[in-house]
């Protein structure tokens, strides 16, 4: 068995093979699944849910703890002592990952890029008091998280210990499964509500939860599209990493299943000045959506997502009646910096 690639007998019906895969469990699910009926009366025109996954009740929350449940239980299966993963310094992946590494009693090192920030807050703060090893690259180049977590793996073992490498923002087939889980959940609980919603809206940074959220698309037979808008990559690159993880995820499964780019719907336009960087769609947002429903959406993802989708809403480009957004966590970063871009 290798990192990401677990070895089960897959059945015919791929959710008793989601069901087979081995979890550490760290939250309660499903996460709720609420109306958002001020802000839908606020902007016209479309229904918008809210998937609160914000609410996940493991580390401050945030959909990267779908996926931890199956990376954990993988790196404890394997006998592992560290986990070793990376990102910026506001990551909540790697908060979450710390969170889970202390909660199983494992190591945690996080391989950030650039230099160490001059403040410590936010998710960095909520990462370094979980008890996780800081290391900088020193590179601002995002990609030097990736060298930088091999080559660390590399000395870890060579000294004798046993380290379990998750991608930089967790983004792998197997992390991927866990929001495919996710999907299920949303359709049951639509089912249940008798909620026919025509579209899942995401942010989308390294693509795991996208890919994942398209292999569960798949498996339901469609009943809605999913689409998301970077906040990281441009637009026309991230759709083959989206479609990469998805065809590996599947692949896990044991399904000869292929995804092409084309069938990732991402929209770009509203990264801003760059990522984690906030915007002032973003602050336009979280501000409609904290002063109509009292929900904080973060500046780094679910703030330009949600400032994306209601801009498209704003030049009609929204064919739809009814709309799911995911709001995917992250507020420890809304309390990172000054502030001085929401004034």
């Amino acid at each position: 068995m290798t990192n990401g690639k677990p070895s089960i007998k897959v059945p015919s019906n791929l959710w008793e093979a989601l069901a087979q895969l081995r979890r550490q469990p760290l939250a309660e699910f499903p996460t709720p699944l609420l109306p958002m009926r001020r802000l839908s009366r606020a902007i016209g025109g479309v229904d918008i849910w809210f998937k609160r996954d914000d609410l996940i009740s493991f580390g401050l929350g945030g959909n990267k703890v779908r996926g931890l449940e199956l990376l954990v239980a993988d790196a404890m299966a394997q006998g592992a002592e560290v986990l070793v993963t990376g990102a910026g310094a506001q990551s909540n992946h790697v908060r979450a990952t710390a969170a889970a590494a202390a909660c199983c009693g494992l190591g945690c090192i996080a391989v950030f890029w650039g230099d160490a920030p001059a403040r410590v807050d936010g998710n960095y703060r909520v990462t370094r008091m979980l008890g996780a090893e800081a290391v900088f690259t020193g590179d601002p180049d995002r990609t030097s998280v990736d060298r930088g977590i091999e080559a660390l793996c590399e000395e870890l073992r060579h000294k004798g210990q046993r380290p379990y490498s998750i991608p930089r923002g967790g983004a792998c087939a197997l992390g991927a499964l866990g929001h495919t889980l996710a999907a299920h959940e949303l359709f049951e609980q639509c089912r249940q509500l008798g909620l026919a919603t025509e579209s899942i809206v995401l942010a989308t940074g390294s693509g795991g939860t996208h890919a994942g959220w398209l292999v569960g698309t798949r498996a339901l037979g469609s009943p809605w599209t999913v689409e998301s808008f970077t906040v990281s990559r441009q637009a026309e690159a991230v759709p083959i990493e989206i479609a990469r993880l998805a065809t590996e995820a599947a692949a896990l499964l044991g399904l000869n299943w292929r995804f092409a780019p084309a069938e990732a719907i991402v929209h770009g336009g509203f990264i801003g000045a760059g990522y984690g960087i906030p915007s002032p769609e973003a602050a336009d947002a979280i501000r409609l959506v904290g002063r109509t429903e009292g929900v904080l959406l973060d500046p780094t993802y679910t703030g330009k997502a949600m400032g994306g989708l209601l801009e498209n809403l704003r030049r009609g480009l929204v064919p739809y009646r009814s709309v799911v957004f995911l709001h995917t966590g992250g507020e420890p970063a809304f309390f990172a910096g000054d502030g001085k871009w929401l004034a």
